[in-house]
């Protein structure tokens, strides 16, 4: 189909013959860049800042306690689709934790990276990756108890 719209339009129109050039001032990036590019679009994009800029929740919250007091809270309490600032910060935060410690991991299959700095290299990955998962799993957890314990408050 494109290659008989292509013959059509060209049968009609003679396109002229141009070589186009990037201009000199204009390198590609290097790989660094690129990667410290990509992690900060990841974070910003996990960490929710388009829901931030177009709802502008506060920062943090509070809840009034038993004896009557404010307590500020990082978590919005009993919303699956609202967040904190500050409560979107730190999950992308994790979660660009998790990122980095999988690719310390990559990095360690080099084969000149000597023993030492693998073994290194390996530690700090796997860290990465646990903190972040036990941080993710023990959030989730918490949040599952507050829900309960909300349902059995309303009963």
């Amino acid at each position: 189909m494109e290659s008989i719209l292509d013959k059509a339009l060209f049968s009609i129109i003679d396109p002229p013959n141009l070589r186009i050039t990037a201009p000199r001032w204009f390198c590609l990036p290097s790989p660094m860049q690129t990667f410290s590019f990509v992690l900060v679009t990841y974070f910003l994009v996990t960490g929710g800042v388009v829901y931030d800029i177009i709802n502008e929740p506060p920062s943090i919250g509070s809840v009034v306690d038993e004896r009557g007091n404010n307590r500020p809270v990082a978590i919005m309490q009993y919303r699956v689709n609202g967040q904190y600032i500050m409560e979107g910060l730190a999950a992308s935060f994790m979660f660009s934790l998790g990122a980095i410690g999988f690719v310390i991991l990559d990095k360690c299959n080099n084969p000149l990276t000597t023993k030492n700095n693998r073994l290194m290299l390996l530690g700090m990955g796997f860290s990465c990756i646990l903190i972040s998962f036990l941080t993710a799993r023990i959030l989730q957890v918490e949040l599952k108890d507050r829900q309960i314990g909300r349902q059995e408050k309303s009963k």
